[in-house]
């Protein structure tokens, strides 16, 4: 079974869905007019439900198909963009200074939508499609705000599937891992506060430079000294600030980065060894390091079974010899993890044929996914609720 033919018959409208959203790009929790534009093609298209403001900023359908099956599915699609200045010079790139969709997030609402639109005109499941529009999937926890207003209580789901475009120059495939397949995340904040001196006599300083420039080197070895070479873990220091003059040395530093893990005793083992190290520095350098953690990301977990469901319905539209299952996990990290914690599911990628990779300013979205998420995101609800012969 190819794309869908409804859905390729919509293949323009949905472009141009996509090059409105990738030209108006809204940063987490700020996608009011991303998620208005949702809510009014649901309810132009004729879902049973339309809810608003879940989360902030999200929007839920729920549409009903002919029979009259209890179950229900969950499908889920991010809609926020990322604070990068785009510089792709695409006829409909973004005009907002500083905003971007350079992890392809409108595409996933797109493929989301058309799924929608067809789902909506044929209603050929038996049971309950949950259509799930989720804001600030980019490390702002929009997943926890959904849940945190009762998403499943007031929208209950027996499974729920989602997926991500993959740029590796190779369309027409689709790949996922079963268990363990996005990595976990922390992010930590360390502020370093010495004394600050003339640039012209350090001696009088404690140096919060010094300090800070020597935690980054130090925090490299927690890996290699303190985790046997068969276990995974990425320790990232990604910001360091201090100072403000040529002639001055600053009283204060501050450095923050990023954990990625997939069993929590590796991330408490990176913890626990940071704040003895700065500990140590503390006390060895006569300053006061204070370092904070803040779990972001829960281990995104593929129920198996589900995988070969997801896997299934992709195969419908690719082609079987297209997908492949028990790829290697990624340390990239995905909120959707939260919704799985609650409620087995899925998450896989489909390919297209950009190169360049996501979060990069140059990043470009082949529009030829569109049909092909919206196919398999349709799929999921027909194969799962299948229609009595």
């Amino acid at each position: 079974m190819p794309i869908l033919p409804q859905i390729e018959a919509a293949a323009p409208e949905l472009e141009a869905i996509f090059r409105d959203l990738h030209t108006h790009p809204e940063i987490g929790f700020q996608e009011s007019r991303t998620a208005g534009i949702v809510a009014a093609k649901l309810r132009d298209w004729g879902f049973d439900e339309v809810h608003e403001g879940i989360g902030v900023t999200g929007v839920v359908g729920i549409l009903r198909g002919q029979g009259g099956g209890n179950r229900r599915i969950g499908l889920r699609a991010d809609m926020d963009a990322l604070p990068i200045h785009e510089t792709t010079d695409l006829a409909y790139a973004s005009q907002s200074a500083g905003k971007m969709h350079a992890c392809g997030h409108d595409g996933h609402t797109t493929m989301l939508l058309g799924a929608a639109r067809y789902l909506a005109a044929t209603r050929q499941f038996d049971g309950t499609a949950v259509l799930i529009f989720q804001p600030a999937e980019e490390g702002l926890g929009g997943a926890r705000a959904m849940i945190a207003e009762k998403l499943f209580e007031r929208f209950p789901a027996d499974e729920v599937y989602g997926m991500h475009n993959l740029p590796s120059g190779q369309p027409g495939r689709a790949t996922l891992c079963k268990g363990a397949a996005m990595a976990g995340a922390s992010f930590f904040d360390i502020a370093v506060t010495g004394r600050g001196s003339h640039g012209a006599t350090p001696h009088h300083a404690a140096d919060p430079l010094v300090v800070a420039s020597a935690l980054v080197g130090q925090f490299q070895t927690i890996l290699g000294r303190n985790l046997s070479a068969t276990e995974t873990g990425v320790l990232s220091v990604t910001q360091i600030h201090s100072g403000s003059a040529y002639n001055v040395v600053p009283g204060t530093a501050t450095l923050a980065g990023t954990l990625r893990f997939f069993k929590p005793q590796i991330r408490d083992l990176m913890q626990r060894r940071m704040r003895e190290i700065c500990a140590g520095f503390a006390l060895g350098y006569g300053v006061e390091v204070e370092i904070t953690f803040r779990e972001i990301f829960e281990v995104l977990e593929n129920d198996p079974a589900l995988s070969d469901e997801w896997a299934a319905a992709a195969g419908d539209i690719l082609g079987l010899d297209a997908v492949q299952i028990e790829t290697v996990p990624q340390m990239g990290s995905e909120d959707f993890a939260d919704m799985l914690q609650l409620i087995p599911g899925a998450y896989g990628y489909v390919h297209h044929a950009g190169t360049v990779q996501l979060h990069n300013p140059g990043f470009v979205l082949d529009t030829g996914i569109l049909p092909v998420g919206a196919s398999i995101y349709a799929r999921l609800i027909e194969r799962r609720m299948p229609l009595a012969a």
